[in-house]
């Protein structure tokens, strides 16, 4: 019975057995009854009996066709030992970008009004005071939701997020997201009834999702009202998020939920493309999904399907 060995030989001239069948396959050419060299560095090793010149023209062709397929199998573990390292350059390089800009914009902000507070050349009114506190606070709202979604994020790709599932009230949980998430003055459209069955979810994982994605829609809507609505379809609870603002075009509508990408640079001053990624990876985490839909008319509505308890 024949044995059949793929031989590489090293650098220092070292031959290691790639792949191999048979009961004995020879680890060296010197060893084998016949050689089909595919090159200098690489053969195939038969060992058994010695083949005849027919057998032999067989082996080299079959020679040929292993050089092909073991080509082809390296140049895709090389392909895939280097998309890794690209993905984790972008995000380093997205990183740096969000430090020196995003994350210094609101440190900038607040640092302004605290120094012009205590200036004491300048005279501030109340109204001058409430002011450059309110301008502060704000920005360090920016700032506290920058570093979550980042804290967020790295917790989402080292697979280490907390999430315990129980039944949850979404009309209190979209309530308390919104109170957090939009400006009391904020043109916001709630239409979640309170007789909806509860949904599956951890509730702090939950209301970040919803502020998440209720800040992306108001961020882009342009000051047009942006909608939220809830429903029941078929076992799922379905909370809409409906924008009327220029809208994702279709072959965008997967990449938006890329982390550190931006669906407009002319935004590009207002977050880190975080947060619909950690919408999607949150609600992913409590056995739901995210998806973007068209808005009939224009704009986007964003989607957040949970399931129903009780089914």
């Amino acid at each position: 019975m024949h044995s059949v060995s793929l031989l590489q030989r090293s650098a220092a001239g070292v031959w290691r057995t790639l792949a191999a069948t048979g009961p004995t396959p020879a680890a060296s050419p010197a060893a084998a009854d016949t050689v089909a060299e595919i090159d200098e560095h690489t053969a195939l090793a038969c060992s058994g009996h010695r083949l005849n010149a027919a057998d032999q023209r067989v082996l080299s062709a079959f020679a040929a066709e292993v050089a092909v397929a073991y080509r082809q199998r390296q140049l895709v573990e090389a392909a895939s030992a280097v998309e890794p390292l690209a993905e984790s350059e972008r995000v380093r390089t997205a990183l740096l970008n969000a430090v020196s800009h995003d994350l210094r914009t609101p440190i900038a902000s607040a640092k302004a009004a605290v120094s012009g507070l205590l200036a004491s050349d300048v005279h501030w009114t109340d109204a001058d005071r409430i002011e450059l506190l309110k301008g502060a606070d704000a920005a360090l709202d920016r700032l506290t939701d920058l570093v979550t979604n980042l804290l967020d994020m790295s917790r989402l790709q080292a697979g280490v997020l907390p999430v315990l599932v129980e039944p949850v009230p979404l009309d209190g949980v979209v309530q308390r997201a919104v109170d957090h998430a939009a400006p009391a003055d904020a043109p916001l459209e709630l239409d979640v009834p309170a007789d909806l069955p509860e949904v599956q979810a951890d509730a702090g994982l939950l209301e970040r999702v919803v502020a998440n994605v209720v800040q992306n829609a108001l961020r882009f809507a342009s000051g047009s009202p942006v909608r939220v609505t809830a429903s029941e379809h078929a076992g799922w609870v379905e909370l809409r998020v409906i924008d009327r603002g220029p809208g994702i075009p279709r072959a965008d509508s997967e990449s938006v939920f890329v982390a550190f990408r931006r669906r407009d640079d002319a935004h590009s001053g207002e977050g880190v493309g975080l947060g619909l990624a950690i919408a999607r990876g949150f609600t992913e985490a409590m056995g739901g999904e995210v998806r973007a839909d068209e808005t009939p008319g224009g704009g986007t509505t964003m989607v957040v399907r949970l399931k129903a308890v009780g089914e």
